[in-house]
């Protein structure tokens, strides 16, 4: 056989294939990290129990984390809240495990971090933002809109209708969390990872969610407790994942 014809065919048996890879260490949105999940809020403690070695400055917008480099700035939401503000990674660190970074007590503070529910999102910033350039805006324009949660009923604008529609009995502050573990564009490909999860797991209750016709994601949970979220969590670590997402349910 020529060997041009050869290699051309080689090439087309490759793209034919179904490829995707489950491992990832970050999600991307247009190539930037994006995670969401519990944070830790620095104290001396962390130092005595060796999940960090540098203390973090009270008055400091830094963090550690453990995938992005020293100096990548990011911006820090409190999603119960949806307050934000501007972060700097000063140190990289490897054994944060269930939580996603390390705050100073000043981001805790200002973002109104709830301590029985830390749940943060990180996204990094690329140097042409426009949340970057933002940055000025003086946090106190922020707490005056994003400080006022729903206490019986959320209002929601229909826009076929000048009514508006109520839901009612929404608990904002109710523990209720699940794991995202990843997302496939073939659902071929998440019904293989829900069965190897299942047989190699002692998780038994796993979800594939059909966003779109061609985003599946798998999902674990919900989880009413914060116990059997770190065991589920840890026990889907076994299998290699790095950047599992803990999502809010209701956010999912």
């Amino acid at each position: 056989m020529n060997y041009k014809i050869f290699i051309i065919l080689i090439f087309f048996i490759i793209s034919g294939c179904k490829l995707e890879t489950v491992n990832k260490k970050v999600n991307y949105d247009n190539n930037i990290y994006i995670n969401k999940g519990f944070t830790l809020i620095y104290s001396d403690e962390l130092i005595k129990d060796k999940i960090t070695k540098k203390k973090i400055d009270i008055r400091s917008l830094d963090i550690h984390h453990s995938y992005l480099s020293r100096g990548t700035k990011v911006k820090i939401t409190n999603l119960l809240n949806n307050k934000s503000l501007v972060g700097n990674v000063s140190r990289k660190i490897k054994n944060l495990d269930f939580y996603n970074s390390i705050v100073s007590k000043r981001i805790s503070d200002e973002l109104n971090i709830n301590h029985n529910q830390p749940y943060i999102e990180i996204k990094e910033i690329i140097n042409n933002s426009i949340f970057l350039a933002k940055k000025s805006k003086t946090f106190e324009e922020e707490k005056n809109v994003a400080n006022k949660a729903p206490v019986d009923t959320i209002s929601i604008n229909d826009l076929s209708s000048s009514k508006k529609k109520k839901v009612k009995n929404v608990e904002v502050n109710k523990f209720s969390y699940a794991i995202k573990v990843a997302e496939f564009y073939f659902f071929e490909n998440a019904k293989d990872l829900k069965e190897r999860i299942i047989t190699e797991t002692d998780i038994q209750i796993v979800n594939i969610l059909s966003v779109s016709k061609n985003t599946h994601r798998i999902i674990l949970g919900p989880y009413n407790n914060i116990n059997s979220l770190q065991k589920a969590f840890y026990s889907i670590r076994t299998l290699g994942f790095e950047n599992i997402e803990i999502m809010q349910n209701g956010r999912i």
